[in-house]
């Protein structure tokens, strides 16, 4: 709400006027914290949408890691967060519209997010949604027909107003309304970040975030890893996902991996995730990984494990140790010689 005051002749008159909403796809970066201010300016009321799938967190770490509740308190708007989780994965098997240089099904993916805003617009009765989107900037989504197809699959035809490209876009909905004009929509095109930094100083932000949304799945090492998981695992699990974030990953057989930890952290991760029948192996006198075999018949490849995990660890090179071997109840000892980096590399992915 916002008070306008009418002058007349001889009188005034007071009104208490509802600002019309707006919906905004949030995920933290320069460009969406951009287009909210945008919208703010020209006096709209901004509620934001924040979405998280397995891949792409804004709590993730990559280029993205800020707390968006945050980020979000300091626009001065509401926000709700939105997990997509299963049916994520369900989309990833077969995306309609393909992938990018990875394993990222950028159109399919920006159409559920728009989906997810579609259902808080109309929950909050907003008049339209807004993004960050900036024309030509990414290779796969941010073209003018990859935007116009991500607005009939979320079923948004008209009514996404992308601010700092809209000027070199369709009219929207909000446009041919009245709602919005042209004279006040970006220009913005292709990958330069120059605007974009001397509207921050414009708007008074300071230290300007990186770009948002950072989305695994276009990392080419990671993509490789999700690739292997979804050819050797029909409907991967969250869990299965979670683990593809962290440590080196082995491919033993068409049944089972192997999974070694970097570091201490990883380490107690690997611990987290382990499920019922995983086996865990770590070197008994040693500094070194904790590592998981999963999948079927694992124990076949237990030794090959315990020699990968001693040859990861401080122990002493060509030299035999001892590695514990934990599963479900059960702990037992298996002496070993350090792995020949000849006898795994290849069976890394």
């Amino acid at each position: 709400m916002y008070v306008a005051k009418f002058v007349y002749a001889d009188y005034s008159v007071t009104l208490m006027v509802e600002k019309k909403k707006v919906v905004a796809l949030l995920s933290g970066g320069l460009d969406s914290t951009l287009a909210v201010k945008t919208m703010q300016k020209q006096g709209f009321e901004v509620s934001a949408v924040a979405i998280k799938t397995p891949f792409c967190d804004f709590d993730c770490g990559r280029g993205c890691g800020f707390e968006i509740r945050e980020k979000a308190d300091n626009l001065g708007v509401d926000l709700k967060t939105v997990y997509l989780g299963d049916e994520y994965v369900e989309m990833l098997k077969h995306p309609k519209h393909g992938f990018g240089s990875g394993m990222n099904p950028c159109i399919d993916c920006r159409a559920m997010m728009f989906e997810a805003g579609k259902k808080h617009m109309e929950e909050i009765g907003a008049e339209f949604i807004i993004s960050g989107e900036v024309l030509g900037q990414r290779p796969m989504s941010q073209f003018a027909p990859a935007l116009k197809k991500i607005e009939k699959l979320s079923g948004l035809e008209g009514k996404i107003v992308r601010p700092l490209s809209a000027a070199l876009l369709p009219p929207t909905d909000p446009e041919k309304n009245g709602l919005i004009k042209r004279k006040d929509l970006g220009m913005i095109r292709g990958r330069s970040r120059k605007e974009q930094l001397r509207m921050a100083k414009e708007f008074g932000i300071e230290d300007p975030p990186n770009a948002g949304g950072g989305c695994l799945l276009t990392d080419p090492a990671f993509s490789l890893r999700a690739k292997d998981l979804f050819k050797h695992i029909e409907t991967p699990t969250i869990n299965d996902i979670d683990l593809l974030k962290i440590g080196r990953h082995f491919r033993l057989d068409k049944n089972a991996k192997l999974v070694v930890g970097r570091n201490k952290d990883e380490n107690e991760m690997i611990k987290a995730l382990a499920l019922q029948n995983d086996i865990l192996l770590e070197a008994k006198e040693h500094v070194g990984p904790t590592t998981l075999l999963r999948g079927n018949n694992i124990d076949n490849h237990v030794e090959l494990s315990a020699s990968v995990t001693l040859r990861y660890s401080d122990a002493p090179k060509n030299k035999t140790g001892v590695v514990l071997v934990h599963k479900n109840e059960d702990a037992t000892e298996i002496s070993v010689k350090s792995a020949e980096e000849t006898a795994y590399i290849k069976l890394r992915i």
